[in-house]
């Protein structure tokens, strides 16, 4: 059950009430001096915010797409990181920035 804020028009408080929604438009059409405040839904969910951690078969996608493009930013997020991958990933991208220099800003053929 949400909790509501209602100002009383006449007096001017302001005051919160736990309750459902059909209790809550019930007690406003009986009490026609109390208003709702405008207030941002409390949505409480158990999933612990709006960034979830993806499944482990996704994982397993990412760690294969990431294992095909060494040199990609998903590497470094999903990649295998044994001491070795990590190494190769480092050689691969100082490799690429050196001959990016070399070949230009964008070559081709690096990707």
């Amino acid at each position: 059950m949400p909790t509501y804020i209602f100002e009383n028009t006449i007096t001017g408080e302001v005051f919160e009430n736990f309750m459902g929604i059909t209790e809550a438009d019930n007690y406003l059409e009986d009490n026609p001096h109390i208003r709702r405040q405008p207030t941002a839904p409390a949505i409480v969910s158990g999933r612990g915010g709006d960034r979830t951690k993806p499944d482990d078969g996704f994982k397993s996608v990412l760690s294969r797409i990431a294992d095909a493009n060494p040199t990609s930013p998903m590497a470094d997020d999903f990649g295998k990181k044994d001491r070795k991958s990590v190494a190769v990933r480092d050689s691969l991208k100082r490799v690429k920035k050196k001959l990016g220099s070399i070949m230009g800003d964008n070559p081709k053929h690096l990707g």
